[in-house]
């Protein structure tokens, strides 16, 4: 369970990096603000505008992502072999980031080696919130969307 909370916290790094570049080639007037990043609130309205603009791209999009984790959920060996691939490959194209988000990573297991309890008590808040926004979506900020 540790080690997929740090797969999963990694992903996330990778993925939250790597995810605006791939975002503003896929759509018209996207950017990209210069340290690679784009603010999330910028994200999701351009999202929601590209699904106004293009509703059944839109929903085939969102249609392949809930296949994607159904497929997950049955095969998750599968799915974290994939993501290390796919992680690899990012790294290879931006090395000087992945060094930098490894780096964070290591950090941060540095500092859960010193003081687990924190460690801890941050992840029970987390698993505690996504029960919540399980609970009642509409408290939460949408889920990251591609595009």
């Amino acid at each position: 369970m540790k080690r997929l909370l740090i797969a999963a916290a990694a992903l996330l790094a990778f993925a939250t990096q790597a995810a605006p570049s791939f975002a503003a080639e896929g759509m018209p007037g996207a950017t990209v603000r210069p340290d690679g990043s784009a603010a999330s609130g910028d994200r999701k309205a351009r999202f929601e505008q590209w699904c106004k603009d293009n509703p059944e791209k839109c929903r085939e999009l969102k249609a392949k992502a809930e296949e994607r984790r159904a497929q997950c959920k049955a095969d998750p060996e599968k799915c974290r072999a994939e993501m290390q691939a796919q992680r690899e490959q990012w790294c290879k194209a931006n090395p000087e980031k992945c060094r930098e988000l490894k780096a964070k990573a290591e950090q941060r297991r540095e500092e859960c080696k010193a003081n687990p309890e924190k460690c801890r008590d941050m992840k029970a808040r987390a698993e505690q919130r996504r029960e919540e926004c399980k609970a009642d979506p509409a408290k939460c900020r949408p889920a990251r969307q591609p595009g």
